[in-house]
């Protein structure tokens, strides 16, 4: 199916990374209305992002919401030109240089939706949905997110904050750490740090965190400040996120007594939206 392929795929460090000049074969809906408005055509290869996957896509099933959507009968929207589709079974070919737990040879299959790892769905996730929401799985060659696991936002560089992160890196998190220094940030960087932010020249590092983690918000915060609690909040994953204080070196704009009192009783604050059946 694809032509003229050529791939010189070479190791650098745990990475490999993947040089291609080609196209590959992958089906388009030009328009709804019926399945007969599926034609096939030649795509450039997608490119390899430092977090995804390239998959070489093995075999596709069909879902009765393929017809569906391929009629216009379906009731979410879907995107123009729609790579149909949202099941199949590959075999990864590359990884991102920032993939972690993924290897080149692994066999692999769809999720649904891409950005659904655990826990109830939301309008963001159900965008991620294949072959609808999102371009599916009709096609020779597809790029997928790794999720390598949590967000972990570190206040600061100090000690606390620092074995939190190296705690996380470990644990296969993506962290943010926030500092005054451009030097100390160099070192958070060396110690396993990805996204990196100067609270002195970006005061709303809250945004800059929301920006990073595409409007998501982060799982957990070392919160070591008190006086960024407000800012920790909004940056924090709705439904999910968890603020640890471990300090209150930065109480100026908060009030003390209900840091100190959350610290020293060691208590878990929950924020109650509403509740599922099960609960």
């Amino acid at each position: 199916m694809t032509r003229h392929l050529q791939r010189d795929i070479y190791r650098s460090g745990c990475s490999l990374r993947i040089q291609h000049n080609s196209t590959h074969s992958q089906g388009t809906f030009s328009h709804v209305g019926s399945y007969k408005n599926l034609v096939s055509g030649e795509f450039p290869l997608p490119k390899l992002r430092a977090n995804d996957v390239l998959v070489k896509v093995h075999a596709v099933s069909l879902q009765y919401r393929d017809l569906m959507i391929a009629s216009g009968t379906y009731s979410a929207k879907t995107l123009e030109n729609l790579v149909p589709c949202s099941d199949m079974a590959g075999e990864i070919i590359a990884v991102g240089e920032e993939v972690k737990g993924w290897k080149v040879s692994h066999r692999v299959c769809a999720n649904f939706s891409t950005d659904h790892i655990h826990g109830p769905t939301t309008p963001q996730i159900q965008g991620t949905s294949l072959g609808g929401q999102a371009h599916g799985v009709l096609t020779q060659y597809r790029t997928f997110p790794a999720h390598a696991g949590d967000y972990v936002l570190v206040l600061g560089t100090g000690g606390v904050s620092i074995f939190g992160l190296q705690f996380a890196v470990a644990s296969g998190a993506t962290v943010i750490a926030t500092s005054s220094s451009d030097e100390k940030l160099k070192i958070a960087a060396k110690l396993g740090a990805k996204h990196l932010i100067n609270y002195r020249k970006t005061p709303n590092w809250d945004e800059e965190v929301n920006k990073i983690t595409n409007g998501a918000g982060v799982d957990h915060i070392i919160e070591v400040g008190g006086g960024t609690l407000s800012q920790s909040i909004n940056s924090a994953r709705m439904g999910y996120g968890s603020i640890h204080i471990i300090g209150h070196v930065a109480l100026e704009h908060e009030d003390p007594n209900i840091v100190f009192r959350v610290i020293r009783k060691a208590v878990t604050l929950r924020g109650i939206l509403i509740g599922s059946v099960s609960q």
